[in-house]
């Protein structure tokens, strides 16, 4: 089985399930359109040894991901290939390949690694209609995506669901107790004794994008309890910075880069996990914090929150609603029982979202499609 690959950029998740799809027997050859994106530190990137034919297309860059590829074109007129899984419509990239195989009947498959309906204007609904509705067959990571595609014109039944994730069986770990907890707070110059971890950039939207408002917010709503709020991602703005002072909010950490081995003693010491985001297409900081067995509140505007939350392990509030947020974290932190509840249910269900399960449903998926094609 030979499959055909174009994604923008070697992403650590990317890699590691590209290699994974090789172990399952499966000849994967990869176009990326970037070899970084502009906005991201260095230390990003994967070094997972590579199995699968990695290229990088001669390309002009264009904002932070994406960018323009003629030479693309070159590996699809080969016609060598079982399948072409384009891993995304929205680069210039993408789009001239979805273009080019729909003017000459070639069928492909356009994966979503997530997505959720918004409000468009009639030109740009139309344009992601032929964009997304060109495809023969349509990868997406679950219920909320999938009534996207279909909405800009896929038809229900030629998409397939995956479990969709950046974290490995091996990845997945039981809570520490609360004495390792509290060594590791130490360690990590954390004084509070009730943890609630957020992560994303500043970066995206000057930190409103990730609601990193919202969560200070909540923080000045409960600094007279042992709470604090750690923020992991990248330096916060000078506006933030102000913030914080402002409101004296002590019981509020900003953190700058962490690499994924450093980032995983910050999950370890957390009581909780947090994400306010406006707008996340998926957000798989959601499944990371779910493999070290944390309790999740999430905006009801991230499509990983949607699919992976539940009454049973979290909450999903409006991201505007800072008190309802403060209402629910500090219900978990006086509720010994229903936290470790939540965090059991996060570990119960995480299990189902590795990447080699991921790895595995797509092998199934692509020996029907080939079948099909």
């Amino acid at each position: 089985m030979k499959i055909l690959y174009l994604t923008n950029l070697p992403s650590p998740y990317r890699v590691e399930f590209f290699n994974e799809l090789v172990r399952c027997g499966i000849d994967v050859t990869v176009l990326f359109e970037r070899n970084n994106a502009q906005d991201r530190d260095e230390k990003w990137r994967s070094d997972e040894k590579i199995l699968f034919q990695e290229n990088y297309l001669k390309s002009i860059k264009i904002g932070n991901e994406s960018s323009l590829a003629l030479d693309a074109i070159k590996y699809i007129k080969k016609k060598n290939f079982d399948l072409i899984v384009i891993g995304g419509y929205s680069t210039f990239t993408s789009m001239i390949c979805i273009e080019y195989m729909r003017l000459k009947k070639i069928p492909f498959v356009l994966n979503a690694d997530g997505g959720r309906i918004s409000q468009d204007s009639w030109s740009k609904r139309k344009v992601k209609g032929h964009f997304i509705g060109a495809a023969s067959a349509w990868l997406s990571s679950g219920s909320v995506t999938t009534n996207y595609l279909v909405h800009y014109g896929a038809k229900r039944d030629q998409v397939y669901e995956y479990p969709f994730s950046s974290i490995k069986n091996a990845d997945i770990e039981n809570p520490l107790n609360e004495a390792n907890k509290d060594n590791l707070r130490k360690k990590l110059n954390v004084k509070e004794r009730f943890v609630v971890l957020s992560v994303g950039r500043f970066s995206y939207d000057r930190g409103y994008g990730k609601g990193f408002d919202v969560l200070l917010k909540i923080a000045s709503v409960l600094k007279n309890l042992d709470i604090a709020f750690v923020i992991v991602g990248d330096e916060p703005t000078r506006e933030f910075v102000e913030l914080k002072e402002k409101n004296g909010l002590d019981n509020v950490y900003y953190i700058g880069f962490k690499s994924k081995s450093e980032l995983a003693d910050y999950y370890r010491m957390s009581d909780l996990f947090i994400l306010m985001t406006r707008g996340d297409v998926w957000g798989l900081v959601i499944n990371e914090a779910m493999s070290y067995g944390l309790p999740i509140i999430s905006s009801d505007k991230c499509v990983a929150g949607l699919e992976l939350v539940d009454d049973n392990n979290g909450f999903i509030v409006n991201p505007e609603d800072f008190l309802q947020a403060s209402k629910d974290i500090q219900l978990l932190y006086n509720d010994k029982s229903l936290l470790k509840k939540f965090s059991e249910s996060s570990l119960k269900k995480i299990s189902k979202y590795t990447i080699e399960n991921m790895a595995k449903v797509h092998l199934n998926i692509f020996s029907k499609l080939i079948k099909m094609f």
